[in-house]
């Protein structure tokens, strides 16, 4: 391991302060605000040394507590909150399907199609954010712009954060 101070750190070893960083706040030892500070912070450092300093006041986790990378499953495309709102919008569509099926049922025909406007709006709003990716995935440069946004509503003052500046 190269010691020389002021090394660049790399994507895998922020990505590394980040898991220890998750545990920690799974611990208690942080709360969400300052959980997301030091992401952002650790995602804008450059050196080892940097991301040193994001942990300094944490303790040290013991080789069971720090959490192995999360292995994708070939197939598992979607984040899981991704998944849950698409559960939510087929068990909503499923019910005013239902519902407009009885009511027709009790008038004798088939009346005006009105779940179009529950499920059409909604479904179309899932299928744009899972293809633009409006929901970033930690790490990458979107979510880095929503952290900033966070940061700037805590503190209107702070500078935002360049991440190809070193």
């Amino acid at each position: 391991m190269d010691i020389t101070p002021g090394t660049r750190a790399s994507d895998a070893e922020r990505n590394a302060i980040v898991a220890q960083l998750g545990t920690h706040l799974a611990d208690g030892r942080l709360d969400l605000g300052e959980y997301d500070l030091r992401v952002a912070k650790v995602y804008a450092t450059t050196t080892r040394d940097e991301l040193a300093v994001v942990l300094s006041d944490l303790p040290a986790l013991t080789k069971q507590q720090q959490a192995a990378p999360v292995e994708r499953k070939p197939g598992t495309r979607f984040p899981v909150w991704q998944r849950i709102e698409a559960g939510s919008w087929l068990g909503v569509s499923v019910i005013v399907l239902v519902i407009w099926g009885l009511i027709s049922l009790t008038a004798g025909e088939l009346t005006y199609f009105w779940p179009m406007w529950v499920i059409g709006p909604w479904g179309a709003v899932l299928v744009f954010r899972v293809i633009t990716g409006w929901e970033a995935t930690p790490g990458t440069q979107t979510h880095l712009r929503q952290l900033q946004k966070q940061m700037k509503h805590l503190d209107p003052h702070a500078k935002p954060i360049d991440p190809h500046q070193p």
